[in-house]
């Protein structure tokens, strides 16, 4: 299948696209080109500065590349009035991102509101929603953001990504600043979250074990550029020297865990 091909059948594709900053003299992106095809969820993984978070601002619009092409959904996002296509593509921060002075069901509401949705319409889709994400609405509807916990806080800026029913969903690290366990089950809730409301999905991560958790295919980004992709099986074979270094850490780590256990138990 040509490039062309691929992306008119990709939701999200992008096309040679390179993006600098800091008139030209920072490369964000160089050259980058990448599908995403429905229904998949796809985790791109890297260190800080590797073009994670530039490449999905340039998929809602957020930002616009300096050559090449982005396409959401077969057209051409430069063709497309910027807050029409931002409503049909879900965004999840990861600090929420909820306005402070609005209550739960207002920040989930508030895009439905935006599009027009009746106001019973738009109650019903706010008690649905915290439902979906594991919050009774009688509960924490009128509650306001400062009175949540993290976790708490992150289940609602999922349910306000979904509010308008986007099948696209962007993630830009979305359970990084939550406590091991927390973050754990919120992406094992998301990943079925996405099965169940047949999603796609692109998530920004620096943990190459949350990716390898929850994706079906993840991309590993250096220095502005796609240095491989595919399956955790097919990363498995990869012989690129950071792809390497990714995957091997969390093996390293686990090993060393597990040899400290067993020294403190011997000790006991």
């Amino acid at each position: 299948m040509t490039q062309d091909a691929r992306s008119a059948a990709a939701i999200i594709a992008l096309e040679h696209v390179t993006k600098t900053f800091d008139g030209g003299r920072v490369t964000a992106l160089a050259d980058v080109s990448l599908t995403v095809p429905e229904g998949q969820f796809l985790a791109i993984v890297g260190k800080s500065g590797s073009g994670k978070t530039t490449l999905l601002r340039l998929a809602n619009r957020l930002i616009e590349p300096d050559r090449g092409t982005v396409r959401f959904q077969g057209e051409n996002v430069r063709e497309v009035d910027p807050i029409a296509l931002r409503r049909r593509i879900g965004m999840v921060f990861q600090n929420a991102g909820l306005f402070p002075h609005m209550t739960v069901a207002e920040n989930i509401g508030i895009t439905p509101r935006l599009i027009g949705a009746p106001a019973a319409e738009t109650q019903h889709r706010v008690d649905e929603l915290l439902a979906l994400v594991h919050l009774d609405a009688s509960k924490y509807r009128d509650r306001y953001p400062r009175e949540l916990s993290g976790g708490e806080r992150q289940r609602v800026g999922v349910a306000r990504a979904l509010a308008a029913r986007p099948r696209v969903v962007l993630m830009d690290e979305p359970f990084g600043a939550l406590d091991l366990i927390t973050r754990d089950a919120l992406g094992s809730d998301y990943r079925r979250l996405h099965e169940t409301l047949s999603l796609t999905t692109v998530m920004i991560t620096h943990d190459i074990v949350e990716a390898l958790l929850h994706a079906d295919r993840i991309a590993v980004m250096h220095g502005g550029e796609i240095v491989a992709q595919g399956t955790a099986a097919e990363l498995s074979e990869n012989r690129d020297d950071y792809v390497g270094e990714l995957l091997n850490t969390p093996r390293q780590q686990a090993e060393r865990l597990q040899a400290l256990l067993l020294s403190r138990r011997g000790q006991a």
